[in-house]
């Protein structure tokens, strides 16, 4: 039985294939203020704002491509079981071919109605207003913004409990309850932490490995530390 490999990914990742963060120095999301785009007081305060924002994230998304890091993962998949629980909100993973994806902060590619979280549709092109649900509801993006809960929390835990392997790669562990995951692994569970810029991780008993490079080096590193684990079995 193949050992089970869950991954935790940032923005880190994703911005090796030209996707911005607004966790940038400039602490602003493609020239945005966060708390205009990506909280419900937002999008009380400026429906079109947020919508013209998200809209054009979903073209850029489109001009953009998996990198060598996505690629390693789903190559992965042909020696472990591999979960990827991913912060990100595009869909590189699954166009890398990864098959097991979780989005914890929701989707670019998805819509869902102001009423009903559970309706939730398939969108590929702009959204604007007078875009309904099936009920007369406006829709609006299946982003999980601040202040928001995060519906696939238990279900990532739930995962993150599995692991034989736990993975961190391009993410600050600033933003939870996604950083808290790696609390949820047992403590012999060996975890790897790739990222250029590493910080100390609080209140961890696992052994930590760290890896202090750019995702796509890294995971390329974590590929053949995990493959010579296996084989010294």
């Amino acid at each position: 039985m193949k050992k089970k490999l869950v991954v935790l990914t940032g923005a880190g990742i994703s911005a090796e294939s030209g996707i911005k963060t607004f966790r940038d120095s400039d602490g602003l999301w493609e020239g945005h203020d966060v708390m205009e785009v990506a909280t419900p007081e937002g999008w009380q305060k400026n429906q079109e704002l947020v919508l013209d924002f998200y809209n054009k994230r979903r073209q850029q998304l489109k001009e953009v491509e998996p990198n060598l890091g996505h690629i390693i993962l789903a190559e992965l998949e042909k020696d472990f079981d591999v979960y990827i629980i991913t912060q990100n909100v595009d869909d590189l993973h699954e166009r890398a071919g990864s098959s097991k994806v979780l989005h914890l902060h929701g989707e670019l590619l998805k819509v869902r109605s102001t009423k009903n979280r559970d309706l939730i549709l398939d969108w590929t092109d702009d959204l604007i207003t007078g875009d309904l649900d099936e009920n007369g509801h406006q829709l609006r993006p299946h982003i999980v913004w601040f202040g928001e809960d995060v519906p696939a929390l238990e279900e990532a835990i739930a995962i993150t409990e599995t692991a034989d392997y736990f993975a961190v790669i391009g993410t600050s562990l600033q933003v939870y309850p996604a950083a808290g995951l790696i609390g949820y692994t047992y403590s012999i569970t060996p975890v790897f932490y790739i990222d250029p810029k590493p910080i100390a991780i609080p209140n961890i008993r696992n052994k930590v490995e760290t890896i202090a490079k750019f995702a796509s080096e890294g995971v390329a590193e974590l590929r053949d530390k995990l493959l010579n684990l296996e084989k010294a079995k």
